[in-house]
């Protein structure tokens, strides 16, 4: 299944690499964060942003990754 899934991810163009990326780790890190905010003392919209934040690593890497090429 994982082999399926990358290979259908290689075979996008570059721009739908990134709209993939971004659909799937933002709203991930946005309900990560929203969650987990109340624990570590802050605002759940603070914690909210600082997710959507963090999820935008991998996107980056993939950048970085493909400008090297």
């Amino acid at each position: 299944m994982a082999s399926k899934l990358a290979g259908w991810f290689g075979s996008l163009s570059f721009a739908e690499q990134i709209i993939v990326l971004a659909l799937v780790f933002d709203p991930l890190g946005f309900a990560g964060g929203w969650l987990l905010a109340p624990s570590l003392g802050l605002e759940p919209i603070l914690g909210a942003v600082f997710g959507v934040v963090v999820s935008s690593v991998p996107t980056s890497l993939h950048v970085l990754r493909e400008a090297a090429n």
